[in-house]
């Protein structure tokens, strides 16, 4: 098997494998249960940013000015695609800021917020993936073996937030398969140009980290404080911390 044969083949099935595995979960689950599992939705994005993104930005690179400033301008311009959104449903029919019975989902904007992030950080998953194929075979199925177990409780996530955006269990399968599909893109660009794709890849860990903190703070945790009852804060807090805990669970047992 050529190297090229087992980067492809290794990204295809692992991107398929995740999100099957995930949806299985996230797709399964009742319809009055995804407000509840919106706690563990943020839980993940929050533990995916800085149990994974972060340290693997900082390895890339020493600018810690420059990557604070590319987070905070990627919360920006995430903050104004959001904008860009509403208002273009604000035009074709009444917003649901001027109606006195606002629709519990938000039409699909957190929905599409964290699926740019997510095809971000895909992308930058198949670099990583053939860079480690490059170096050595083995290094290279035991680096794809990590990133798809850390990839599983995170596509969780995904599909919570999408199904809560309002978008149908099918559009939701489709959506993530479709960003799965940048891990290939990532890969094959890397194995062609490696040399001048790694310079981008700090870049690319930021915007997809500002992706992951504003929708879990701009779009999901306001949901979570208009239950203020004491035991819906604990089951809020517990799956959080669950979520958060199965990223870091995961990263210290399959470290890449």
């Amino acid at each position: 098997m050529t190297t090229l044969t087992a980067i492809l083949l290794t990204c295809l099935a692992g991107g398929v494998l995740s999100v099957v595995l995930a949806a299985a979960v996230a797709l399964n689950a009742r319809p009055s249960w995804i407000p509840t599992l919106v706690s563990f939705a943020v839980g993940a994005l929050l533990g995916a940013v800085f149990l994974e993104l972060l340290p693997h930005i900082f390895e890339k690179t020493l600018d810690y000015k420059g990557t604070a400033m590319t987070i905070l301008a990627g919360i920006l311009l995430f903050f104004v695609l959001e904008k860009l959104v509403l208002w273009r449903h604000c035009h074709e029919e009444h917003c649901e800021s001027h109606e006195p019975h606002a629709h519990a989902h938000d039409h699909g904007r957190s929905g599409l917020m964290i699926t740019i992030g997510d095809t971000l950080h895909n992308f930058v998953d198949g670099v990583v993936i053939a860079a480690a194929f490059m170096a050595d075979m083995n290094l290279g199925f035991i680096t794809a073996l990590a990133i798809l177990a850390h990839e599983i409780p995170q596509e969780i996530g995904d599909f919570v937030i999408l199904l809560h955006s309002g978008f149908s269990r099918g559009q939701a399968f489709a959506l993530n398969l479709v960003s799965s599909l940048a891990t290939v893109v990532g890969a094959l660009l890397a194995y062609f140009m490696l040399q001048s794709f790694e310079g981008w890849v700090p870049v690319l860990l930021c915007l997809a980290a500002s992706s992951m903190i504003y929708v879990a703070i701009a779009d999901l945790i306001p949901g979570l404080h208009k239950r203020t009852e004491i035991s819906a804060t604990v089951q809020q807090v517990v799956l959080i911390g669950l979520g958060v805990g199965c990223i870091w669970l995961i990263h210290v047992i399959l470290p890449h």
